[in-house]
């Protein structure tokens, strides 16, 4: 009887850690998924805020597309992170199902034992066939075995009987769990529904663009060839400008004779140094060079929204912030240039140690050349568009001369 009672009560034991752990998992992930939903639901809405406010002028229908292109990938991310939701939801909900089960199984033979153990103590309950059992006994030795024997029976029935209501409160738990997550899952089914119907809405608002951009496929052609042209233009001043730098600085450091390898790298004072070191251990914690925003164009090559076959190349990222904005430092450094393209706006590059951080597209400076500034201090106002309205700061960043992916850089970029 004593071991049987030990391995049922290890058993509930085991079977409660085993289970709390899975839900702790599940329930960690869960967390995890709905901070994803949470984050690009707020991405949806500064993209509509930002992109797609109503203004005087709607602007071109290129600068539509593209804002229209982006909002319809976020859509699908959130379409996709709700669907895993709803996966795990039923993941939890069948585990639920197979644990009440199983509880039920349990609780049923706890009161059966149960049941048969107070039939028995019943029909051996009174203090004189206790006193008879011990007075029965053979030896001291016997009695004080058997009053040990009934001390345990006792203290199993008392077991018993708590680990009957210990399962019930379990049971009654479970279900009322069960009824929650069904309750959520049809939430997130409807989000979900309302996700897809959003979705195809701008799908069809896209398909209308595209008809009107390829009856105009030469204007479109014009426009992007103009965006390339500009594009161009800001990246061969940035790298000129940072040639210099470089050539200045080693100048200054009293370099030796300037080789091609030497020309392409800061000589960096022990100062520069531990800047430089500073900078690169903060690689994916660095704070975006707005104070709100979202990434409107990422870094790398990416497909036309119109024409798939054709391929941009994006040297640094474009971020869509409130009108009146202004650029701010992303760490300590030293304003080494100030960038200013015929036609274009004005921009500033920031040495910190052997990396240039570059924010172009402002219309007012509040720095100079030779300035050492804080991170986060203001360096101008980023430019305002009036044919559409959007505010964009276009960042760039680089070691030396090499580029750098600023998503990489900067935390949740």
């Amino acid at each position: 009887m004593l071991c049987k009672r030990v391995f049922l009560i290890s058993f509930l034991v085991l079977s409660t850690f085993l289970s709390t752990g899975t839900a702790f998992a599940q329930t960690n992930e869960q967390k995890a998924l709905e901070a994803k939903r949470e984050q690009l639901e707020k991405e949806i809405g500064e993209i509509n805020r930002l992109l797609f406010a109503e203004k005087k002028e709607k602007g071109n229908v290129l600068d539509q597309m593209e804002a229209l292109d982006q909002k319809i990938n976020v859509r699908q991310q959130l379409i996709r992170v709700t669907n895993q939701q709803s996966n795990l939801l039923n993941r939890q909900i069948n585990a639920n199902i197979r644990s009440i089960s199983k509880l039920r199984d349990d609780l049923k033979l706890l009161r059966e034992e149960y049941a048969t153990m107070i039939q028995k103590s019943y029909q051996n309950n009174s203090q004189q066939s206790r006193l008879m059992f011990l007075l029965s006994s053979e030896n001291f030795f016997q009695a004080f075995k058997r009053m040990q024997y009934m001390k345990q029976y006792t203290q199993y029935r008392k077991e018993q009987g708590e680990q009957i209501m210990v399962k019930t409160d379990e049971l009654t738990q479970l279900n009322v769990d069960l009824t929650n997550q069904r309750k959520e899952k049809d939430q997130l089914i409807a989000t979900n529904n309302r996700a897809k119907a959003q979705l195809m809405k701008e799908m069809k608002t896209q398909k209308e663009l595209l008809g009107s951009i390829r009856q105009n496929e030469s204007k479109y052609a014009q426009a992007i060839q103009k965006k390339k042209r500009e594009a161009r233009k800001i990246d061969r001043q940035i790298e000129r400008l940072i040639r210099n730098a470089i050539a200045a600085s080693n100048k200054k450091a009293g370099a030796g004779k300037v080789t091609k390898a030497s020309s392409n790298k800061f000589i960096l004072t022990p100062e520069a140094t531990l800047v430089a070191n500073n900078f690169s251990s903060n690689k994916g914690k660095l704070i975006w060079p707005v104070e709100k925003g979202i990434k409107s164009q990422g870094f790398g090559v990416y497909k036309d929204a119109v024409y798939p076959g054709i391929k941009h190349q994006s040297n640094g990222v474009i971020i869509t912030t409130d009108e009146g904005a202004m650029a701010r430092a992303i760490f300590e450094g030293e304003v080494i240039a100030i960038l200013s393209v015929p036609g274009g706006n004005k921009g500033v590059q920031i040495k910190h140690g052997n990396f240039i951080s570059t924010y172009y597209n402002l219309s007012d400076l509040y720095v100079k050349k030779g300035d050492k500034v804080a991170i986060k201090a203001a360096l101008g106002k980023i430019y305002t568009n009036r044919s559409n309205g959007q505010t964009r700061l276009k960042f760039y960043l680089y070691q030396d001369t090499s580029r750098l992916n600023p998503e990489e850089w900067v935390y949740q970029l």
